[in-house]
């Protein structure tokens, strides 16, 4: 028998009238929770890959106060928890322990770029969270985690993805070429991508005449451009980060080396502020990207999107174009928002399961994952720097000084080849 069998029949009424208040006020503070929903990151804002860490920021601010202003994510607002790596890799591992552990945080995110997304996957597995990141290549290839989702259209091929382009564009040509040279920063990214141009150059039975890499730290690159000019490749497939290839662009015009063919995939030229300080040596270059205002590009929300951007972006001191990290940068945040709301949930299981199964809606386009957590479907482009002329700014608005040459689905021209007669 229960103990309200005991009770007379006024107490268990009244009993039951506290019970019920009990839960009514109890589901009212559930229904009434406004504490943050608390994202948490490392973001590169000094260093070399501030300029892009910075961009990335502000997309992922207005995505931010855009959700908060319709209500939040299920009902609360939501919080973000940064701090800035400095682009070093050795400070990842301790921020994301303290996201985690300190901070207390309901989602980890990665922030920018492959050498800063490796170092922090060991501390978020073993809390075994969900851990999207943004623009790595093959970061996943030896950790198999299946709660990681790559926001970077390499597709389920990552990590020859970045250059296949530009030997598709290099081998359609008449006369074909028939030797490459590689070069490649002793990186993380930058030896993927060079590992996926060894294989792109091998399906193409190309003879590789030169194969080497550079300590991240050199600043001096026309011996290195020297070296490769002696070999006499008629592709050269450049894995570069930011500051290298500022500096490679540079030597390439100082010795006035003229390939066929040069660039693939060389981060930091698709950065306004590279491609100011450059301006007219770009001419020719061809290089991967990920977003540029073609018409084939524009998804709904992307030039509202990016309407708000450029308005902010100079009190913000970030690119003032923002088109390679800005649409990533908010579709980024998008999809986990999507996630939260469409489960209801911050439970990372669920999370999980409903990344794997579900086509999101994004301002740089449908988003399906397959079983790698990498896009199902590749769209790295492939485009080519042309009719530059000095470092001005509003050149490179024009959607024709940097057309995609690659792939066919959104080419907007035919690339100018050899490199020498782009460079006229």
């Amino acid at each position: 028998m229960t103990m309200s069998r005991y009770l007379g029949p006024g107490v268990r009424r009244g009993l039951a009238g506290a019970l019920l208040l009990g839960a009514l006020l109890g589901g009212s503070a559930a229904a009434q929770d406004k504490t943050p929903i608390k994202i948490g990151f490392g973001m590169a804002q000094t260093g070399p890959l501030g300029p892009n860490g910075k961009s990335a920021m502000l997309a992922m601010e207005i995505w931010r106060e855009e959700i908060n202003a319709k209500g939040g994510l299920l009902g609360r607002p939501v919080e973000f928890v940064s701090y800035d790596d400095q682009s070093n890799p050795s400070t990842v591992p301790g921020i994301y322990t303290k996201l985690i552990d300190i901070d207390k945080v309901d989602i980890v995110m990665a922030g920018y770029a492959t050498n800063m997304i490796a170092p922090a996957m060991p501390v978020v597995m073993r809390k075994k969270m969900v851990f999207p990141s943004l623009f790595g290549l093959g970061v996943n290839d030896n950790f198999k985690y299946d709660r990681h989702f790559s926001m970077s259209p390499a597709g389920p091929e990552p990590i020859p993805a970045f250059t296949k382009g530009f030997f598709d564009i290099a081998l359609a040509q008449n006369p074909k070429p028939t030797t490459v040279a590689l070069v490649a920063a002793d990186a993380e990214f930058s030896k993927n991508a060079c590992d996926g141009a060894r294989l792109n150059a091998k399906a193409a039975k190309l003879k590789i005449v030169y194969d080497k890499s550079y300590p991240p730290s050199t600043t001096e690159f026309a011996s290195i451009v020297r070296a490769i000019q002696a070999t006499n490749p008629d592709l050269v497939v450049i894995c570069s980060y930011p500051l290298d290839s500022v500096g490679l662009v540079q030597a390439v015009n100082e010795v006035n080396f003229k390939p066929k063919m040069i660039g693939g995939a060389m981060v930091g030229l698709q950065n306004t502020v590279f491609k100011t300080k450059l301006g007219d040596k770009l001419n020719g270059f061809v290089n991967f990207d990920f977003w540029l205002p073609a018409k084939s590009l524009m998804f709904p929300g992307v030039e509202s999107f990016l309407k708000t951007y450029q308005e902010r972006a100079a009190k913000a001191g970030v690119d003032p174009l923002g088109y390679y990290m800005g649409p990533f940068g908010y579709a980024y945040v998008q999809v986990i928002g999507q996630a939260i709301e469409g489960t209801q949930s911050l439970d990372q299981a669920k999370l999980a399961e409903y990344m794997h199964k579900t086509t999101f809606k994004t301002i740089v386009g449908d988003v399906k994952y397959g079983a790698d957590g990498e896009w199902a479907k590749p769209r790295v482009l492939q485009a080519q720097f042309r009719g530059l002329k000095g470092t001005g700014l509003d050149q490179f608005r024009q959607a024709e000084t940097l057309p995609i040459v690659a792939p066919a689905e959104y080419k907007a021209a035919d690339v100018i080849y050899p490199y020498e007669k782009a460079k006229e």
